[in-house]
């Protein structure tokens, strides 16, 4: 296929890379980002986006996917694929729906889980939303780029199933975080916490596979003094979409606020910016319960 590929950051170069190197003809741009090896180098959004079957956006938030969709929605052809990876608000994923389709495009906003190593190892999921047709068409640029891919209903729909996923892991975590704590002041060894909570009912994918002690489990970022690999910062920002989200329809979420008004207090007051979200572990091994 030819495809356009805009916004070539951390996640965004190296989906166009492993594209690029599984055949595809990929003509990227970002004003910013270096451009990965295979990948044709564009002067402008719009003329990425000029004759490709399928254009990938892969942007910071929803006020920019708006401005980008704005400049390329009218170079596009008619039937041409806009499958936008970002994670944004479910209100710009639609409205910028809305748009494309009325141009005659396909849109999909398809945001993604695996992190960086995930982008980079071709093995993300894709969470889709959008129409059958247009899902089938980006079906083989998922197949490359992921390892699973879920068509979750109409426009919006894969901005949804992202951060109602993503406000459980930044629940769970903490949660995790908490007991590792209350464990340790009680005198439990962190190992047998982890052999009875990994088998029992309170295991989760927070505690199994990224465990945020060191030295238990796993290998995970906690084993590399908590260098992210999905940073609290963006973990903020997906619990801030949940959150934008749920005033909207009016949804009853107070864990999930709760979580939000965590990382953020972590983030921006106790220096947890640029580490894993897993480092609320030694934020609570210092707290007393006042």
């Amino acid at each position: 296929m030819k495809i356009g590929f805009i916004g070539l950051g951390n996640m965004g170069g190296p989906m166009a890379s492993n594209l690029a190197a599984a055949g595809h003809e990929v003509t990227g741009f970002d004003p910013i980002a270096p451009y990965p090896e295979g990948v044709a180098q564009a002067r402008s959004g719009m003329e990425a986006a000029r004759g490709r079957d399928v254009v990938i956006t892969m942007l910071p938030d929803g006020e920019i996917l708006r401005a980008v969709a704005a400049e390329i929605v009218p170079a596009m052809a008619t039937g041409t694929v806009f499958l936008d990876c970002s994670t944004v608000d479910v209100d710009s994923a639609r409205a910028v729906a809305a748009q494309a389709e009325k141009a005659g495009l396909l849109p999909l906003d398809a945001p993604v889980s695996g992190g960086i190593g995930g982008a980079a190892a071709g093995t993300l999921t894709f969470m889709v939303g959008g129409t059958g047709e247009a899902f089938d068409m980006a079906l083989p640029l998922f197949e490359v780029m992921g390892q699973k891919s879920v068509h979750c209903g109409p426009s919006g729909n894969g901005q949804a199933a992202k951060i109602c996923n993503n406000m459980i892991l930044g629940v769970t975590m903490i949660a995790t975080c908490e007991a590792f704590a209350l464990a340790d002041k009680l005198g439990l060894d962190r190992q047998a916490m982890f052999d009875v909570v990994s088998t029992s009912s309170g295991s989760s994918w927070s505690m199994n596979a990224y465990c945020p002690a060191p030295g238990i489990g796993p290998e995970s970022p906690a084993d590399h003094g908590y260098k992210p690999g999905f940073a609290a910062e963006l973990m903020l920002k997906d619990l801030r979409l949940s959150q934008q989200a749920a005033t909207a329809v009016d949804a009853d979420t107070p864990m999930g606020k709760a979580a939000r008004d965590l990382y953020e207090c972590f983030v921006e007051q106790e220096g947890g910016k640029g580490r894993d979200f897993s480092a609320m572990l030694p934020r609570f091994e210092t707290r007393g319960r006042g």
